[in-house]
């Protein structure tokens, strides 16, 4: 029996298209992006890739679209360094080891490495994925997923993936609903009533509302999911084109709308309602980010045992807290409390502290972000401020309280948050060989 060219192409989509959520995911390849140089965030990306600065009490910001991937099912990943990589990199080999290439997971790292015949850098986030074309391509993925490493929320990926299936969009942008009045800072999304997209702009002054919704604008997360023929000669094209910036946001998304089908996938919660969702590209943002957990009860739930947030976990012994006098009472309100940490005598109010870090008797501190191995001396108070990694606070130090002799010393955001490093107190961090400092 003769089975016509029509009915074979028939089979061979029947035979090789993914029938689960599963098959999808199976079928993906997620490419972190995970090089940007975090300059927003001050001295606090001096020696660290931004997706490598810690939050939330014991993870880094990676750890969340990271952990995202494989509670999906997404065991195929790429990271893409390129600036001060080496704290990025350490972090990864340490806390996402554990994936078996013997089954076909692994999380690799792809450093830029000039390995186009310009010898440049990663110029973008396109050129990024385009420099690597051949490694994806030797992954043999049908769906390429995007992702930035620098936000913080969690999200299920397989559920954005089937809509894209399903919808046999050639590319489907990851969106969150904003105020309009809010989304000037962002890649703003025009879409019909089907959610197509339109439309793309970058960072508008006047963004174009969802039908239906006034007052509201789709912005862009950041997430992109490909079929990989469309990626593949969008990316090629784009190398090709001398006057592209070679970005997604900037260039791939806005010229590919008009001859592509994209579709926009909301971001919501079982409520229907936008769901948690940060950039972190700010101190400020940052420091809000880190207060948000704090809350009675937080949107973005790191409690919930059906999507943990993975990550490396240093072997440190439970907090303590010491001391039950009058006036010098080890205590914690509000507040999150990592391993190894030593309250001796002193209050700690709507703060995060991070691993081993110690306050001494009679001071204070409120409102604040003291990441790891932080030494804090006595009788100090400490308010809306951020202490970066490994300082040690002389006692009777005062920081919040007066943002001119703050400047004077530190550096204070418009909003009055108060960055501290080591080197802002003259300390030579390296010398300190009992911290064992990382990035």
């Amino acid at each position: 029996m003769t089975i016509s060219k029509e009915e074979q192409e028939k089979l061979y989509r029947y035979y090789t298209e993914p029938k689960t959520v599963t098959d999808l995911a199976r079928k993906t390849l997620a490419l972190v992006l995970a090089g940007g140089e975090g300059s927003r965030l001050k001295d606090l990306t001096a020696w660290r890739a931004k997706p490598a600065v810690p939050i939330g009490g014991k993870y880094r910001i990676i750890d969340f679209p990271l952990s995202n991937c494989v509670n999906s099912g997404i065991r195929r990943i790429g990271v893409l360094t390129q600036y001060k990589s080496h704290s990025l990199i350490r972090h990864l080999q340490r806390a996402w080891g554990f994936m078996r290439a013997e089954i076909g997971e692994f999380v690799e790292i792809l450093p830029a490495q000039q390995r186009t015949n310009k010898k440049e850098w990663y110029q973008g986030t396109a050129d990024a994925l385009f420099q690597n074309l051949d490694i994806m391509q030797r992954h043999h993925p049908e769906y390429v997923l995007v992702l930035g490493g620098d936000h913080v929320y969690t999200m299920d990926y397989s559920e954005m993936l089937l809509a894209h299936a399903q919808s046999g969009a050639d590319f489907t942008v990851g969106s969150i609903e904003v105020p309009a009045e809010e989304a000037s800072g962002f890649g703003v999304m025009s879409v019909d009533e089907n959610m197509r997209i339109t439309k793309f702009t970058e960072k508008p002054d006047n963004p174009d509302c969802i039908p239906g919704k006034p007052g509201i604008a789709l912005a862009s997360m950041g997430i992109y999911i490909f079929s990989k023929d469309f990626l593949y000669k969008t990316l090629i094209d784009d190398a090709c084109n001398p006057a592209s910036s070679h970005d997604f946001g900037k260039d791939i998304i806005p010229a590919s709308i008009a001859a592509a089908r994209a579709m926009a996938y909301p971001f919501r919660n079982k409520a229907g309602e936008p769901d948690y969702w940060r950039d972190v590209g700010t101190l400020y943002s940052y420091w809000q980010t880190n207060m948000e957990l704090c809350s009675v009860a937080p949107e973005l739930n790191l409690y919930d045992r059906n999507w943990p947030i993975w990550t490396y976990q240093p072997q440190y012994p439970p907090a303590k807290f010491i001391f039950d006098d009058e006036g010098r009472r080890g205590s914690a309100i509000d507040s999150l409390i990592a391993g190894g940490c030593i309250l001796s005598g002193a209050l700690v109010k709507r703060s995060v502290l991070f691993f081993a870090t110690t306050v001494e008797g009679s001071s204070t501190i409120k409102d604040s972000v003291i990441l790891p191995k932080v030494s804090i001396g006595s009788n100090c108070r400490i308010t809306r401020a951020i202490i970066d990694k490994g300082t040690s606070i002389p006692d009777g130090t005062i920081i919040g309280e007066d943002a001119v002799e703050d400047a004077k010393h530190f550096h204070v955001t418009p909003e009055g948050i108060v960055l501290v490093t080591s080197a802002m107190l003259g300390q030579n961090l390296y010398a300190r060989l009992h911290n064992d400092y990382d990035n």
